[in-house]
């Protein structure tokens, strides 16, 4: 499984990027987007079953980011509205067999990181 994602930049606070993830979904998997910025831990932002689209965020970006699957194109995105400073981090897409989990190394497959930077 290569997941590639793409989309990431230089935005200003309250901003909107979209994150798209290419290579994604599979029956029966689950995707999910996670972020690490510098010094601290990789952790979960969002993910989607592939199946029947049902979706699950962090308290941090609940009502600001939105995960979607398009799956003819097999592609999953992050959007992510009213960006905030302490968005600043690398996002990885991830994927894994079974239900969606926080817990990070749960799952196996990762994309590259996209290097998202929101400026205050």
């Amino acid at each position: 499984v290569q997941l590639q994602a793409s989309g990431g930049g230089l935005v200003q606070a309250g901003g909107s990027l979209r994150l798209s993830c290419a290579n994604a979904g599979r029956t029966n998997y689950v995707m999910g987007w996670f972020r690490q910025a510098p010094g601290k831990q990789r952790e979960f932002v969002a993910g989607i079953t592939w199946n029947w689209g049902t979706t699950v965020y962090a308290d941090s970006v609940k009502d600001r980011f939105i995960i979607s699957r398009d799956k003819a194109k097999r592609m999953v995105y992050l959007q992510m509205n009213n960006l905030k400073a302490e968005d600043t981090a690398a996002y990885y897409c991830a994927t894994r067999s079974g239900d969606i989990t926080p817990r990070t190394s749960e799952w196996g497959y990762w994309g590259q990181g996209t290097l998202v930077t929101v400026s205050s």
